[in-house]
Formats: structure tokens, sequence, C-alpha cells
């Protein structure tokens, strides 16, 4: 039996501009259901709210499913710092350093990518959503 984990990202009005971002990035089809499209203001949901997304999911494959909504204010707490980690093996490497640098827009970058101390191929950055970014391309251990 696979299993697959699936990132949700929350943010406060950006998850619509974020999301599609993320599907210029990344590919795939990005589906997205307002809260108006569920009821609106009869949910709680402020009128200047009733526009956000209240679910979205981007599928890039089989393995690759990244989903995201808004946070509206009449739900307590807030959105907090959101941490996505992609990895794949040296076949993907191509596919992989796309994504970074389609991610590195606008993005700080905290770890370049590039070998790391265990073999691997090793990024780290913030994108301008405030989503962290781990990105890993599997490699061959060092010799030394």
């Amino acid at each position: 039996m696979a299993i697959n984990l699936n990132p949700y990202i929350n943010w406060r009005g950006q998850a619509r501009e974020a999301m599609a971002f993320y599907q210029s990035v990344l590919g795939g089809e990005l589906t997205m259901m307002t809260f108006a499209d569920m009821g609106g203001t009869a949910m709680g949901v402020a009128e200047s709210e009733v526009d956000w997304v209240m679910h979205s999911s981007l599928s890039v494959s089989d393995a690759v499913l990244l989903m995201g909504a808004d946070h509206p204010s009449h739900v307590p707490g807030e959105p907090q710092t959101q941490q996505v980690s992609i990895s794949g093996p040296a076949e993907d490497e191509a596919t992989l350093r796309a994504w970074w640098e389609g991610l590195s827009e606008g993005a700080t970058v905290h770890q370049p990518l590039e070998k790391a101390p265990w073999g691997d191929t090793f990024g780290m950055l913030s994108d301008k959503y405030g989503v962290d970014w781990l990105v890993n391309i599997a490699g061959a251990p060092s010799e030394g």
C-alpha cells in the first residue's frame, strides 16, 4: 500500500495568488473553491473574506499534491509558518532544479541549492508568500 503525505498550507488572503504561483512553478492541475461557494457569510465568514479560498488542490503527479486555503478572521489562531520538503532521486534532478529556480523568484534563500556534506544536493528558502521550502536531490556520498 502506498501512502502519501500532502502539505496543506494556510495564508490570510493570499491562497489564490500563492497557489497560482505554485502551479506556474510545479505545473499540474489546480482546483479552488471559495468561502462564497460554500455559503459565505452564512458560515460566519466576513463579507470582505467570502472570495477567499476555502480549499485548493494542486495535483502535480500521483505522488505530489499540494493543498492550501485562506485562514478567515473568524477562525481562532493565525496561520503558522509553513514548511514544505521536496526530495527526489538524481534522475529527477532537472525537474527539482527547475522547481527550485521557480520557487526562488522573490524568495529569501537561506541555503543555496548545492552539494551537501552527506552527498545530496540540498537547499532551503522562504518564498515570497512566507512558506519555507527544503529541496533535496539524492546523490552519492562523497568519498574522502
